[in-house]
């Protein structure tokens, strides 16, 4: 917490992948971490997440995707993010992101990627090393 704002998160699930049990962990995890949180629900389509995401001014969005279309859908969401002219919201996305693909989402902006076994105060300690509130 910088300046009284605490760290506000978004959780999404882009796309059709309907199993939220992990993104929902997450959430609880951030959320008992101090973060404000915001779950923007099931198969939200990027420009929906990007949407929200400016309008409940978050810090960052963290990605959720188990059913493969994560090479699509996450660079997506920071496409749209430039395109809207927001170059300070941190994306980062989890799940079955095999890792061989990991590479290809950290070009393309994704700032990290924790797969299946990350423990929960790593991923949380990861974002409070890495997201500062921004400017309220």
């Amino acid at each position: 917490m910088t300046g009284g704002r605490r760290v506000r998160v978004m959780v999404a699930k882009p796309g059709l992948d309907g199993h939220d049990r992990g993104a929902r962990i997450i959430a609880r995890a951030y959320r008992d971490a101090g973060f404000e949180v915001v779950y923007s629900g099931l198969h939200q389509s990027p420009e929906e997440i990007v949407e929200a995401a400016i309008q409940e001014d978050v810090d960052m969005i963290g990605l959720s995707s188990l059913a493969g279309a994560h090479r699509y859908l996450f660079p997506r969401v920071v496409e749209l993010l430039k395109e809207s002219g927001v170059d300070d919201i941190i994306v980062v996305g989890g799940g079955i992101i095999p890792e061989d693909d990991i590479p290809r989402m950290k070009t393309a902006g994704i700032r990290e990627i924790f797969t299946p076994g990350t423990p929960l105060d790593q991923i949380v300690q990861w974002v409070r090393d890495h997201v500062t509130p921004r400017e309220a």
